[in-house]
């Protein structure tokens, strides 16, 4: 039974050093991001003086002076608040643009590392992950650092700086009982919701832990459609989804009910703190300490720093999320790959173009060896196959030569150079293969057969298409090469994929090619006719070929036999039947099959 659960760390520490880590992908605007710190100041001291303004324009009501004095001081004011709301929401808004930009550099940047890292990493990295959830990691990283920068520098940092400057001017001109309550409220306010906001943050985690689970579920089952239909599986898929759906139903559930009792004691701590600020200037007012104008000032400076407050909770909480998805991101590209460069590797320079397995052993795990002491040279422009039973090891061969992994003993020599020695790309850049499996993009068959070589020129892709015999194929259809093949080639049969694999690697055309069962999806006819193609390609090329149907290897200049890691036997197709061992055995049982 597959998995569906991540594992959940609900109580995992947030680790601000992301800021330093993300800094450096915020740094390529460095002048967008001191004018809109300039805009956020300037909109912040016209935020303070709005309610200085409605304090004058009060007063002057209130003020036993002339009509038309009044009428003007009212009128002045009247414009003057206008103005600084106008100025206010200017600045706001040109800080946005200014710094929208900022993150959106950062964004893409920060994508683009962590996806070229990750083709960076090693295929046992690959074989271990679950593609929903990684994708929906670095979705939530990347909008993780558009939420920080907007709400943690626009937001939360402004609003406590307002806190302080506002506290000082009522302590200077009010007195401390002013400058206490806000002080105390915005402190107890605070230390709630930070402290309600970690509870809640394990119920966030498990309903976050429930999406990515039952996501990875869906694109686990829709990528294995045909395996679904072909066992009348779908209900059971349903069940699974289902099962992972109401997991993510009850966490969702119980993350309302947490956010309302955060809501409400939030709401708890604003009502109390504004009543006794209003309390107290009510009684000023009443004992002529202080004019209505005061009264409305205090009132306002109230309102304006608890109104973004109210969401400090919602705040806290996503700019917690936030920095723990991004720190996911930059996780990902701390990733170290088993198989790396060494220092100023030279790239590799084939001269001759000879193969050599020089006593290589191998193992994914040291439970059970895969290769034993494998040693076989492939001549310059030979063409040599190799046989065995199914795990025998042979495809791990083309798995080594790639260096997806490294050997555990021994050493793989291109010419007389360790492919350990030289760059991982000019290493895989010699190497054309069809794997056994072949996998296309959901494009046509025009961009797929290009892949090989997206600089060719189009005659060269012609030139390919035919020496694979997929000319005839692409003539019948109605769209021609252009075509689309469908996710991960689906709307192609078994036979035409690989044709189409072919295509591509000899486009590619490199100075080895590797044909990892090639034609093991093809009819006899095409079989027949894609093997002229690779044998005409082999005549002036290194190549090897991984076979199971050994009617196609039978003019090979060396087939060596695979039995459970080891070369059991090798020889040219004659010597082998001659010896009557191994591969006499197979081909004689091949022989049998075909004639049934």
């Amino acid at each position: 039974m597959r998995s569906s659960r991540f594992p959940t760390a609900p109580n995992t520490p947030v680790r601000w050093q992301v800021f330093p880590m993300l800094w450096p992908y915020l740094l390529e605007f460095k002048g967008r991001i001191v004018v809109a710190l300039l805009c956020l100041v300037g909109a912040k001291i016209a935020t303070i003086g709005l309610p200085y303004v409605l304090k004058y324009t009060v007063d002057s009501l209130n003020a036993p002076s002339a009509a038309d004095i009044a009428i003007a001081v009212v009128t002045a004011l009247v414009i003057a608040y206008g103005s600084l709301r106008l100025i206010n929401v200017l600045l706001s808004e040109v800080r946005d643009t200014l710094f929208g930009r900022v993150t959106e550099r950062a964004m893409r940047r920060l994508g683009l590392a962590v996806f070229n890292h990750l083709h960076a990493l090693d295929l046992r990295y690959h074989l271990n992950r679950q593609t929903g959830g990684l994708a929906r990691d670095i979705e939530r990283g990347s909008s993780g650092v558009s939420f920080l920068m907007r709400f943690l520098v626009f937001n939360i940092v402004p609003t406590f700086i307002e806190i302080f400057i506002v506290a000082g001017l009522l302590l200077s001109q009010y007195g401390a009982n002013y400058a206490v309550v806000i002080l105390l409220s915005v402190i107890i306010y605070v230390a709630f919701s930070v402290v309600a906001t970690n509870w809640r943050t394990n119920f966030v985690n498990e309903m976050n832990q429930a999406d990515s689970a039952s996501n990875s579920r869906a694109i686990d089952s829709l990528l294995n459609f045909e395996t679904v239909k072909y066992f009348n599986n779908e209900n059971y898929e349903g069940k699974h989804y289902d099962r992972s759906l109401a997991h993510w139903e009850t966490a969702r559930r119980k993350n309302r009910l947490s956010l309302f009792a955060l809501n409400g004691g939030q709401a708890l701590i604003i009502a109390i703190a504004m009543t006794a600020m209003m309390a107290m200037a009510a009684f000023d007012v009443a004992a002529e300490k202080m004019t209505i104008g005061d009264f409305v000032l205090i009132n306002a400076f109230t309102m304006q720093i608890f109104t973004p407050l109210n969401f400090l909770g919602f705040v806290y909480r996503e700019i917690r999320g936030a920095i723990v998805n991004i720190d996911n991101l930059f996780t990902i590209l701390q990733q170290r790959s088993t198989i790396e460069d060494k220092p100023d590797a030279p790239s590799l320079s084939v001269q001759t173009g000879a193969l050599t397995f020089d006593k290589v052993s191998f193992s994914y795990d040291n439970q059970r060896p895969i290769l034993k002491n494998v040693t076989f040279t492939v001549a310059p422009g030979q063409k040599v196959a190799i046989v065995g039973e199914s795990g025998a090891g042979k495809s791990t061969i083309v798995k080594l030569l790639f260096r997806f992994y490294d050997v555990t003993d021994g050493a793989i020599s291109v010419d007389s150079a360790d492919i350990r020695s030289v760059s991982q790309q000019s290493l895989r850049q010699a190497f054309g293969v069809v794997p056994q499996d072949t996998v296309l993009f959901n494009d046509s068959i025009w961009e797929n057969v290009k892949y090989g070589n997206p600089q060719a020129s189009d005659e060269e892709v012609w030139h390919a298409i035919r020496q694979a015999q997929l000319l005839p194929f692409i003539e019948t259809l109605p769209n021609k090469q252009n075509t689309k093949v469908g996710e991960r080639g689906l709307k192609v049969s078994g036979g035409e994929k690989q044709r189409i694999a072919i295509a591509r690697v000899l486009l590619k055309n490199p100075p080895f090619f590797l044909f990892d069962e090639a034609t093991s999806s093809l009819d006899t006819h095409s079989e027949k006719r894609v093997m002229e193609a690779i044998n005409q390609v082999a005549k002036s090329t290194t190549t090897l070929i991984i076979a199971h149907r050994l009617s196609t290897i039978v003019n090979a200049d060396n087939i060596i036999v695979l039995d459970n890691g080891e070369i059991a036997e090798q020889g040219t197709h004659r010597q082998l039947l001659d010896h009557k061992g191994q591969y006499y055995r197979l081909w004689t049982a091949q022989l049998k099959e075909s004639t049934h």
